[in-house]
């Protein structure tokens, strides 16, 4: 994966605002790049003043082993679980059913920000549409959803790569 401006594979911290259109948007941001001590992240997030915290920045959520499960579940409980501060996980959209086990979408506090990987959207043509469905069918839904990709790639809600440019790396 190609680094952010600034960052290096060794980056694990890096303050900012955040940019993309979440319930969080515009508030003083913790990134936390992979697996990080919760305390920690939570000790940083009160020195740096930052309401809420973003996890798995930089694409780096995945819960593929047993042990990477137990840890970001951790993770996780440790920072909504009683703190306050909102906190945003940024995961694969292949993890969903992961995170609906954890529990954490109960929490009014916590963001879950489904990334759903869509190269070359500009490229689909105008009639090219989004199908929101379900696991198989009438199993988990009420029916599927669809959305033009045209119609969703409103100026509004666009984050331009520019604006990621703006944080200060801090470990």
């Amino acid at each position: 994966m190609k680094n952010r401006d600034g960052h290096t594979d060794d980056t694990k911290f890096f303050i900012g605002t955040e940019v993309e259109h979440s319930p969080a948007y515009g508030q003083r941001t913790l990134f936390v790049v992979g697996l990080q001590n919760p305390k920690e992240i939570l000790a940083r997030a009160l020195k740096h003043e930052c309401p809420h915290i973003y996890l798995g920045a930089n694409q780096t959520f995945s819960v593929d082993t047993d042990q990477e499960s137990e840890d970001w579940f951790y993770m996780l409980e440790t920072l909504v679980r009683d703190t306050g501060i909102w906190v945003t996980l940024d995961f694969d959209a292949k993890y969903l059913e992961w995170l609906l086990d954890t529990g954490m979408t109960e929490y009014d506090t916590f963001i879950p920000m489904i990334s759903v990987k869509l190269p070359y959207m500009n490229q689909l043509g105008y009639n090219a549409t989004l199908k929101l469905d379900d696991k198989g069918f009438k199993e988990t839904n009420p029916g599927v959803w669809t959305h033009r990709i045209h119609d969703l790639m409103d100026r509004k809600v666009f984050t331009d790569w520019t604006k990621y440019t703006k944080d200060e790396v801090i470990e």
